[in-house]
This record gives structure tokens, sequence and C-alpha cells, in this order.
């Protein structure tokens, strides 16, 4: 193998928004997630409605003027 090509990898934590942290080995320092599978609906079973920017009604909007 070549040598000084590979990433150093080091201990680091993922830190969700909801408060979750886990600690893994990454090339990456610190990293943050807003959604992880502690708060992720699919896995809690509870529906949550994340609307960034009005994505929602852009999008019904749109797919009202299609239906007229």
């Amino acid at each position: 193998m070549k040598s000084a090509i590979h990433p150093d990898y080091k201990e680091t934590t993922i830190a969700c928004a909801c408060g979750n942290v886990v600690h893994i080995s990454s090339t990456l320092p610190n990293i943050r997630v807003e959604i992880c599978a502690n708060c992720h609906p699919f896995f809690t079973g509870e529906k949550k409605l994340l609307d960034t920017a009005g994505r929602i009604e852009k999008f019904q909007k749109k797919f009202a003027k299609g239906k007229k």
C-alpha cells in the first residue's frame, strides 16, 4: 500500500437535535444531524410533519393547478 494517502480515522461524535449522541470512528470531526433513529418518524411510529419554507403548501398549490 502507498503510505500517506489514507485518511486518519479518529474517535468522533454524532449529535442529533433531539439530544442523542453516538460515538463512532470517522474521518470527520464532530458531526451534527437534525434527525436520528431515536427521533425519526419511521422508527418511532409517530407522524411528524417537517415543513421547511412552506414546501408542502407550494406542492399542494402546484398539484391543485394540475387537477383543474
